[in-house]
Formats: C-alpha cells, sequence, structure tokens
C-alpha cells in the first residue's frame, strides 16, 4: 500500500464529514470562542491514541498472537461494519447519553475520530510492512491534519451543506470504504489460504 492510498484510507475511516453532526449537537451548549480549543485538544487527543497504536502495534499483534491474514480478515469486517453504519446509520446513538458539560475525551477523540476503525487500520497498516512505520506516521498525519481542517470547520460546513448534504456526503465515503473493506478481506483470505497449501 502507498502514502497516499494509506493516508486516503485512514482519512475514510476518520470519517470526518460523518463526525460534524456529532461535534455540532455536543458543542452547542459550548460558547463558540471556546470551541476551537475543545475540538483542537480532542484532535490532539485522538491523534495520540493512534500513534499509540501504530508505534505499539507489531509488540501487541505478537503478544497476542494475531497473524497478518488474521488482522487483515478483522480489520476489514470493522471496516465493513463502519461502512455499513456510514450509509445506513445515524450519529444519535454516538450523540445520546451525553450531557451539557464540556466534553473530553469521549465522543469527539473516542470513538468519533480514534474509532475502532481507525486504530484497526493502523495497526494493520504496520502489521502489513513495519518497516514503513515513518511513512505510515506521515499518512497518519496528513489524514489527521485533513480531518482537523474539516472538524474546525464544522459550524461553518454546517450550515453550507445542511443535514442533507453531510448525510450524502457520508453515504459517500461510507461506500468507498466498503471497497476497501472487502478488498481487504480478500487479500487476508488469499494470504491465508497460500500459507496453508
Amino acid at each position: 500500500m502507498s502514502i497516499v492510498s494509506a493516508g486516503i484510507l485512514l482519512f475514510l475511516v476518520m470519517d470526518p464529514f460523518g463526525n460534524i453532526p456529532v461535534f455540532l449537537c455536543v458543542l452547542k451548549a459550548v460558547p463558540a470562542e471556546r470551541r476551537p480549543m475543545i475540538i483542537l485538544r480532542e484532535l490532539l487527543i485522538a491523534l495520540l491514541v493512534l500513534v499509540t497504536f501504530l508505534l505499539c502495534g507489531p509488540s501487541l499483534l505478537k503478544l497476542l498472537h494475531v497473524s497478518e491474514p488474521a488482522l487483515r480478515i478483522g480489520g476489514g469486517i470493522i471496516l465493513f461494519l463502519i461502512a455499513l453504519k456510514m450509509i445506513f446509520s445515524s450519529t444519535s446513538e454516538i450523540i445520546k447519553g451525553t450531557d451539557h458539560a464540556e466534553p473530553l475525551i469521549v465522543p469527539l477523540a473516542i470513538p468519533c475520530i480514534a474509532g475502532p476503525s481507525a486504530i484497526a487500520t493502523s495497526l494493520l497498516l504496520v502489521a502489513q510492512e513495519p518497516q514503513r512505520l515513518p511513512l505510515w506516521l506521515l499518512a497518519l498525519l496528513v489524514a489527521w491534519c485533513a480531518n482537523g481542517v474539516i472538524l474546525m470547520m464544522s459550524s461553518t460546513f454546517g450550515r453550507l451543506l445542511d443535514d442533507r448534504g453531510l448525510t450524502a456526503l457520508e453515504c459517500l465515503m461510507g461506500l468507498l470504504l466498503t471497497i476497501v473493506a472487502v478488498e481487504m478481506c480478500i487479500e487476508g483470505i488469499c494470504t491465508s489460504v497460500k500459507e496453508a497449501m
């Protein structure tokens, strides 16, 4: 996988357009001048979580005795479920239960930005080609920056696209992610069959 495709994949699984309604809803009780600082803080926490999994991924996988094909198939299944949720579901269950206090870590940093799919993708990248760790870090940073720019402009996007526009964008990203997820599963199954023969 190239650094460009890795960056695009990480950007898709972070789902910035799908997260805009969540951010707008969770931060609606927070003063407007305070929101950029909160979004930046949550972005930095999410980046720290993802970098930790990227750096500690190989050691964690060895500890758990997880093979690369298993990780590919598992990661593909997770991405597929996330993609289906992006296409057919809404953000209401993430928003539900949040109070009017200033959010910290949950639900914005985790699971909105650094969710299971982003963590699984980070683990998969470093498990496939651990020698390219600096490139995966760069891809993660680029995807995170693009994600951050969109979330910082969430109020503007919310006004311009309204709920229908945001839903359409999230569905489109979900469709792209579905294709990536199926490809990951196919590669994992093929690798597993080759190793078994």
